[in-house]
Formats: C-alpha cells, sequence, structure tokens
C-alpha cells in the first residue's frame, strides 16, 4: 500500500519539543510529496473532524517554542470501539491513511487501536517524564531537568544563606529519571525515586552527619511518585528537629523553550517516522538506543516497563557526601 498522505497530532501531557516534531513530519511529508494534515486537540480532534491542511509555512517559527500549536486533550469517547471507528473514518474520508501520535504510554495505545482499524501509526515519544520503554530518551525530558537544574541552583543560593534544607518536589509518578538526572547535575545530597525503596530514618541520618562534618544546607529532591513533598519534608523535620522548606515545581517543568537535544531529537525522530511510514511500518514507536534510531512494536512499547538506571542513581549516591 502506497503512502499518500500523513497526519500528526500531539497527545496526553504537552512536552517541550513537541513542536519540533510537528515540525519535522511536516516538512518530511511535503519533502516526499505527500499531503500532510494536523489534528486539533488529540484523539478528540480526529472524532470532532479538527483537521486542517499543513504546508511549509504552518510550522514556520515554532522549533524554539514550547507546548503544542495542536494543543491536546483528553478524549473519554475515543476509549470506546464506537469513538475509534469514528476518528478512523475521519482520517479515510480526507485520504489520509498514515498517522503519526506524538505523546506519551496511553497516546501509543491509542495509536495502536488506530493500526488495528486500518490506519498506517508511528508514536513519537513526547513526554517529559522519560518513561518510555526502547528508547534512552524522550521528548521534552531534557528541558524538564535543564528547568529543575536550574530551579534548584537558585534553592541552594537561598538555602546556603540561611542554613537551611529544602525538599523540592518534581514531577514523576512512576518514573523517577527527572528527579535522578536532575539530582545527579545539580548534587541534590538524597534523591528519592519510585523504583528505589527508601527509609526516612536514614535520610534524616545522613543530614545530620553532614551537619556534623560542617554542612549547613541540603537539597532532598523528591519524585511526586514517593509521596507529597510536605509530608518528606515535616517527617526529616520532626526527626531532625529542624526547619525544613519544600518547593513543589509543579507544571513549570512543562513549559518554556526546548533545548537543542530536544529539539534535534524531536527533528531526527519526526523524520524518521515519516521515512518508516514510506517503508511499510505500521504500529510501530520510534525511539533512539544508543544514538541509534530504532522503530519498535507498540505492543511491546507499552507493555514493557522502562528499566531504571541503578548504574546512574548509584553514582549519585557515591557523590552525594
Amino acid at each position: 500500500m502506497t503512502v499518500k498522505s500523513i497526519a500528526v497530532l500531539t497527545s496526553g501531557g504537552d512536552s517541550q519539543g513537541m513542536n519540533a516534531a510537528v515540525r519535522s513530519v511536516v516538512r518530511s511529508a511535503l519533502f516526499h510529496n505527500l499531503d500532510v494534515y494536523a489534528v486539533q486537540r488529540g484523539f478528540q480532534g480526529l472524532i470532532t473532524d479538527d483537521i486542517r491542511q499543513m504546508d511549509l509555512r504552518s510550522v514556520g517559527d515554532i522549533i524554539q517554542r514550547g507546548g503544542t500549536i495542536l494543543q491536546t486533550a483528553r478524549c473519554k469517547e475515543f476509549l470506546t470501539e464506537e469513538g475509534q471507528r469514528i476518528a478512523a473514518e475521519n482520517l479515510r474520508k480526507r485520504g489520509v491513511d498514515s498517522l503519526v501520535v506524538i505523546g506519551g504510554d496511553g497516546s501509543y495505545q491509542g495509536a495502536n487501536k488506530l493500526s488495528k482499524l486500518g490506519i498506517r501509526t508511528m508514536g513519537l515519544p513526547g513526554t517529559i517524564d522519560n518513561d518510555i520503554a526502547f528508547t534512552d530518551f524522550t521528548i521534552g525530558f531534557d528541558t524538564a531537568v535543564s528547568i529543575v537544574v536550574d530551579a534548584i541552583n537558585k534553592l541552594r543560593d537561598t538555602m546556603t544563606s540561611h542554613e537551611r534544607s529544602s525538599v523540592v518536589e518534581v514531577m514523576g509518578r512512576h518514573c523517577g529519571d527527572i528527579a535522578l538526572y536532575a539530582g545527579l547535575a545539580s548534587g541534590a545530597e538524597t534523591i528519592l525515586v519510585p523504583e528505589v525503596p527508601f527509609d526516612l530514618k536514614e535520610v534524616a541520618e545522613r543530614m545530620r552527619e553532614n551537619f556534623h562534618n560542617g554542612k549547613r544546607h541540603s537539597i532532598i529532591l523528591t519524585a511526586e511518585g514517593v509521596g507529597k513533598g510536605e509530608d518528606i519534608a515535616r517527617t526529616i523535620g520532626e526527626l531532625n528537629d529542624i526547619e525544613v522548606r519544600v518547593t513543589v515545581l509543579g507544571h513549570i517543568q512543562r513549559g518554556g523553550t526546548p533545548t537543542h537535544n530536544d529539539r534535534i531529537l524531536a527533528s531526527k525522530l519526526g523524520d524518521f517516522a515519516v521515512r518508516r511510514l514510506l517503508a511499510g511500518d505500521s504500529g510501530k514507536a520510534c525511539g533512539v538506543i544508543k544514538g541509534e534510531l530504532v522503530a519498535t512494536d507498540i505492543d511491546l512499547v507499552v507493555n514493557t516497563k522502562k528499566e531504571f538506571n541503578m548504574e546512574l542513581y548509584n553514582l549519585a549516591l557515591r557523590l552525594s557526601q
């Protein structure tokens, strides 16, 4: 089956670099003389037929912008077989035979449903959490880590001045990669992630030892999946009889200008997705492993938990004295 036209959508939580990925898909498709369409508001736009044709200028001046110009939305109707059928039919009536979905695990599952209805699909990993298997990094992760590191740099200034300790809560409900990478890069004294068991009594004891050795401030970086930062701070404060301040970074981690790494990753993956569709692939998730572009069955990706980097975690632990 020859590919004649491609649509692209963004779904789930937004991440920096989504616009760069949209731009790459659109311009790569046009380079190969394909018609290309954009779907507004994710799978909801497929059902409401909120689809528009794109040209080169449609994606001009967006590579540096955070968020997604296509918007994103949750869609309960798409979870039903009837909703999926309507979405597929809305693509077909425009002559669209292929779809690139940019998002996380839930978005991949939606793409997989459409592939089983005859729409050729490719998934691109657009999520700051870095929780997608079969890719070393996801689009938006590098930028989110940079934002957290910058925030910790600023917090250290005031924590040092007042000889205080701070709990910094970052995103990561099931995956602690933001906390791990940002913690290592910023020299956090403690990193708490869902993948590694911890004892707050041991954390408090290590803080006491550090204070005994002359340290007068401490940064405890915690992923949201291990519990609320307020509760962690309260417990440590009671154990050490000190005041622990809390900073919850929240959705600022999703905003801002994407780093050059995210822009390049998004550009590579968007073009790769188009080329894999032209080669006849479908139902695949695009990623990068050890610098090589790969396409893995979405069924396998959504049913595989990403392996936590214990080597990096242990390095952070050794250096946090």
